[in-house]
């Protein structure tokens, strides 16, 4: 117990000594706060990792297919296994996207698929995150410390090395590139909530770290501007920043973040955008609901992994059903992340679910409905004490030449013991994952 909290302390000495941080914006002010670690990991063994495996494989490359359907045939519509209304109502669907064929037709390069364990041992997911994800640099760097600090710790457990991730990313990186240029992450600047992450997998990958105002484009091709002005043709870019800011040509014309002309260079093929723009209308909360059907209708398999059980008020059953079970659900903004927007039916008074109702008669599009999995909580050190807390598991896929899974991820606990809510945002921790060899 004493080694474990030494650990844990030594290892959030060091990441506040290296700047291992995130940022909140709320109520307009900017606050960087430390990610909190918890030294006893989440185990997961050799056998479910397998299936763990298998499953998310197979769903990102349904949702690959889906993307690159969404934007031309559109076969999913035209067979009714996706209603169209549910596509061209989601705010992550771009119409400026539309007939572009990204670089190896590639959107998801790189997937966050969030998923819980049921006190079964069985796993659902939760949702999926295809435009920016984050958080794949915190276990990374929480498991270099803890090597330096704690040599024994995996001297004496057969864990699979997960310091593997950056050369994933290199080699996607590379593959997308096709040798046309440099690799770049495009970052929105210092004050963006990830910007540790976007300097670090930069500096573990050896791509260039590119701040606004750093790339051009000229004659279709993108270009990087360094300190001394001396350009270098661009093949790929790792953007972190958000669609809507990535070209003011095309998109939000007030936009300082983005690249005038970059979506021209893209349509022709120019340069590759990790992930792809339009990625939005794949991990829509409306959208999720399909997903199952996308893996039977593409890849003619059975889902090996599956949703938690949701309903969708857009269907006539699930909307009288969500109504009259309102109180035993949870409730979810389809159009909010971060662990925002997600209602607890429980936790309402009579006159609140009444509202909720009537927010879901009035725009059922906006909403979606799960049943609550209990799922399993692990253990935490609470001060000097053992303590059990929620907890979820947030896998990184990358789709390049091959799809990959990560053999690891980013563990994340509610601190609350109230919560089921487990977001940093919402003020929660993270632990190591041991994937065992």
């Amino acid at each position: 117990m004493d080694a474990l909290i030494e650990s844990r302390d030594t290892v959030n000495k060091w990441m506040e000594r290296f700047g291992v941080r995130f940022g909140v914006y709320k109520n307009g002010v900017f606050n960087e706060q430390l990610f909190p670690f918890d030294s006893i990991p989440r185990v997961i063994t050799k056998e479910d990792w397998k299936d763990l495996e298998r499953g998310l494989k197979q769903r990102v490359d349904a949702l690959n297919l889906f993307l690159y359907d969404i934007y031309h045939e559109k076969n999913i519509i035209k067979d009714g296994v996706v209603p169209a209304e549910f596509v061209y109502s989601s705010k992550g669907y771009l119409p400026e996207c539309e007939g572009i064929t990204p670089v190896h037709g590639i959107y998801s390069h790189i997937s966050g698929i969030d998923l819980v364990q049921a006190k079964d041992g069985s796993w659902f997911i939760l949702e999926d995150n295809l435009r920016i994800p984050s958080g794949a640099s915190y276990p990374m760097i929480a498991r270099t410390i803890t090597r330096k600090v704690s040599p024994q710790t995996f001297q004496a457990h057969a864990v699979a090395d997960n310091r593997n991730y950056s050369e994933l990313l290199k080699e996607m990186m590379d593959y997308m590139n096709d040798g046309r240029g440099i690799s770049v992450i495009l970052t929105p600047g210092r004050y963006n909530s990830a910007f540790f992450e976007h300097s670090y997998l930069a500096e573990k990958t050896g791509a260039t770290l590119a701040f606004p105002g750093d790339l051009i484009v000229e004659n279709d091709s993108v270009y990087y501007m360094g300190l001394y002005k001396e350009k270098q043709r661009v093949g790929s870019i790792y953007r972190r920043v958000s669609d809507e800011y990535l070209d003011p040509l095309a998109f939000e014309p007030t936009s300082l973040l983005g690249v005038p002309n970059l979506m021209q260079a893209y349509r022709k093929g120019n340069v590759a955008i990790i992930n792809a723009p339009g990625n939005g209308v794949a991990d829509d909360k409306g959208i999720y609901y399909f997903v199952p059907k996308m893996v039977e209708y593409y890849l003619h398999e059975t889902p090996i992994l599956h949703n938690a059980p949701t309903y969708l008020p857009y269907y006539k059953e699930d909307y009288t059903y969500i109504l009259d079970n309102i109180a035993k659900l949870v409730i979810k903004d389809v159009s909010e992340a971060g662990g925002y927007g997600v209602v607890f039916g429980r936790d309402l008074t009579p006159e609140k679910l009444d509202e909720l109702k009537q927010l879901i008669v009035s725009e059922p599009r906006r909403w979606i409905a799960q049943e609550v999995i209990d799922f399993r909580d692990l253990e935490i050190l609470e001060g000097n004490e053992r303590v059990e807390r929620k907890a979820d598991l947030r896998a990184f896929v990358i789709a390049g030449k091959e799809t990959k899974v990560w053999k690891s991820g980013l563990t994340r606990f509610s601190r609350n013991p109230n919560s089921f809510v487990v977001n940093s945002s919402q003020g929660g921790g993270f632990k190591d994952t041991w994937v065992m060899e």
